[in-house]
């Protein structure tokens, strides 16, 4: 299980550097990524919430990079298209996210693991769902299609595999802090207290910038 950013190519990003991508896609996030990496998983999160500000916020800045970084900064709840990518190494079935279920709601999964149900990632064209029924969890690709490929796994090891999807995305965040302090000197604290809010995860602790 690993958490995932959804990211397409970056059209004439100049803001901070960011690696070269040729198609959209889904970038694992994990301790082990380069700063290029880093880099473009910040620019991709902060572009999903470039979202004009309404009543509520404080206008947009006018400089370029507090205008881009305006809508992650201000959202009392910033978002991440994105989530949780699971794939059964045995028949390669991959089980990827939707896009009614967001990296920042990851813990969603938690809550299935407690409490059963049924937990729905997505609508057409692709529907993918997670069922705990007992002592299994099926994750079924697409359930439009009857004969949906589907993976099952035990709920012991899904706790397993979502301890270490966690581990993966605090990892995540302190690599953008060390990053931040590089590329985004004057607005680390409130750009990794922003990342820290769409993963659902504490704050890593920062020295003072010198």
């Amino acid at each position: 299980m690993q958490p995932v950013l959804e990211i397409r190519a970056p059209d004439g990003f100049d803001l901070w550097p960011v690696a070269t991508i040729e198609s959209t896609g889904f970038l694992p996030l994990s301790g082990g990524l380069s700063p290029a990496e880093v880099g473009t998983a910040v620019m991709r999160i902060a572009d999903c919430n470039d979202i004009d500000p309404d009543d509520d916020r404080p206008p947009r800045p006018t400089d370029p990079l507090g205008s881009f970084l305006h809508g992650l900064l201000t959202f009392d709840t910033p978002f991440a298209a994105g989530g949780l990518r699971v794939i059964d190494d045995s028949t390669g079935i991959t089980f990827l996210p939707g896009c009614c279920d967001g990296l920042d709601e990851w813990r969603d999964w938690h809550r299935l693991v407690d409490s059963g149900g049924l937990l729905g990632f997505g609508h057409d064209p692709v529907e993918p769902v997670a069922e705990r029924f007992g002592d299994t969890v099926r994750l079924t690709v697409d359930a439009e299609q009857s004969d949906s490929p589907v993976i099952e796994l035990p709920v012991t090891e899904l706790r397993c595999l979502l301890a270490g999807a966690e581990r993966d995305l605090v990892d995540f965040l302190t690599l953008a802090a060390d990053w931040a302090l590089r590329h985004l000197p004057g607005c680390r604290a409130p750009v990794i207290g922003a990342l820290a809010r769409v993963l659902d995860l504490p704050a890593p602790a920062m020295p003072p910038e010198q």
